[in-house]
């Protein structure tokens, strides 16, 4: 739906989601979200009367968006390497379509530390029950190394993370466009993937 098409309340939330990853909370005023939407500020404050409460919105709305794909992925029948591998490309996609945020989680985590714990302390379970079974599994065949899940969450954050936090000195340091960037992301997304899985399983011997 584009923005012409929205209600005034829906406009005023794309609006406060594009100029919070851009500028985070502490560096965004209503009017510049009032501004973004093509609204006056008293309008904002009608729909939804505080910044802090449009923020809890946009935040619920995008950690949410984070954690259903997970909880996707981690729930189905499929075998361990490819919930690794789709936990992966799943990461790339969320950040490929929101650039900002990687910077914007972080921002928060730093500025409201509770309100992050409380939000992935209420998702924990629901990830990691079955992907753990999963795991611990594997572990005792003798098909992936010893390993708990906060690390492979780690390593696979770690290694999608940085890239886009770091997409404005790639691009002037390497020289590249826009369209390079895209690019070198989609090698990067094959050499994480590549990576992981060639540290966490253990290679075979065939029949």
């Amino acid at each position: 739906m584009t923005n012409c098409c929205l209600v005034p309340e829906e406009k005023l939330k794309e609006a406060a989601k594009k100029v919070f990853l851009e500028k985070g909370f502490d560096g965004t005023t209503t009017r510049d979200i009032a501004q973004e939407a093509g609204m006056n500020v008293a309008l904002l404050n009608y729909y939804f009367r505080s910044k802090e409460k449009l923020f809890s919105l946009v935040f619920n709305e995008l950690f949410e968006l984070n954690f259903r794909g997970m909880l996707q992925i981690m729930n189905q029948s499929i075998p361990l390497k490819d919930k690794i591998t789709g936990l992966i490309d799943h990461d790339f996609q969320i950040f490929k379509s929101n650039p900002g945020l990687v910077t914007f989680l972080q921002n928060e985590l730093h500025r409201n530390p509770d309100r992050f714990l409380c939000a992935i302390t209420l998702e924990k379970e629901r990830l990691t029950t079955i992907f753990d079974q999963q795991l611990q599994k594997a572990i005792a065949a003798g098909e992936v190394r010893s390993i708990t899940i906060p690390h492979v969450l780690q390593l696979i954050a770690a290694n999608v993370q940085f890239i886009f936090q770091s997409k404005v000195m790639s691009t002037r340091l390497w020289q590249m466009t826009d369209v390079e960037f895209d690019q070198f992301v989609e090698n990067h997304q094959k050499i994480v993937k590549d990576m992981i899985c060639n540290y966490l399983f253990i290679p075979q011997e065939a029949d």
